[in-house]
Formats: C-alpha cells, structure tokens, sequence
C-alpha cells in the first residue's frame, strides 16, 4: 500500500484505539471506508454518477478525528496521478487491500465503496458517460 496512506491509516487507527474518541457504532473498517471516500473526493471522477461527485462523510466520524482530520486532508491532497484512469486503479487497490484486513461483518461500508467505485471502472472501460439519475417517481408519470 501507498506509504502516505499507510501513514494516514495508522494515525487514525491509533487514535480510534482509545474508546474516548470512538463513536456509537464505530468498526475499525470504518477508517479504511472514510479515508476511501476522502480519496475518491480527491480524484473528483468525471464519470461519476451526478449524485455521487462526491461522498458525504460521516458527522460522526469527522467530529470524532481531532486536528488530524486537517494533516490527512493534506497528505491526501498530495496524492496525484496523471489520469482519471490511474487515479480510479489506485482508489481500486486500495479498497481491496483494504477489504483483506476485514471479516464479512465488517466489510458493509467498504463493499458499498468498492460496488459504486467498480460501476465506474466498468464506464471508464467502455467509454460511456454516467446517466443521469431520475428520481420522479414512475407512478406519478403521466
């Protein structure tokens, strides 16, 4: 794994370590997921689904990660490839070598992660754009 990342890794899993500043209902997986999404935030996908340019992070998790949260969002910043494509390969490894750390139960957050990141690799390897989403209900069509 990227060494920036492992870096950012093991400082939030060092403070996630002390109970005091977990969160209800907090897993480990939860800081593989977070630093997933602020990744994916980064990259900034052109094909992306309009609804998901980005992912919201959790209130919880954000309020929950003390002056670090600003030294990951630099470290992050960092990271940078020359393509979308590259970008969306590393974001990919990423959440697999991630996923190997976790049993199922724990896995949820990252699978949804890693569903939504797969739909768009396979837009980048055929070519198409994502379509927009329509949220009228289809009963209420006329």
């Amino acid at each position: 794994m990227n060494e920036k990342i492992e870096k950012v890794l093991t400082m939030w899993h060092e403070r996630f370590n002390d109970e005091e500043n977990q969160y209800s209902e907090f897993e480990s997986s939860d800081i593989e997921y977070f630093v997933g999404c602020l990744l994916y935030n980064h990259f900034n996908f052109s094909k992306a689904l309009d609804t998901m340019k980005t992912i919201d992070l959790s209130y919880d998790f954000i309020s929950s990660c003390g002056d670090e949260y600003d030294e990951v969002q630099k470290i992050i910043s960092t990271i940078k490839f020359d393509t979308e494509e590259e970008s969306m390969n590393f974001l990919q490894k990423y959440i697999l070598d991630s996923r190997l750390k976790y049993a199922k139960p724990e896995l949820y957050l990252l699978d949804r992660l890693n569903y939504h990141v797969g739909a768009m690799a396979d837009r980048y390897a055929k070519g198409v754009d994502a379509k927009p989403i329509d949220f009228e209900n289809p009963l209420l069509r006329k």
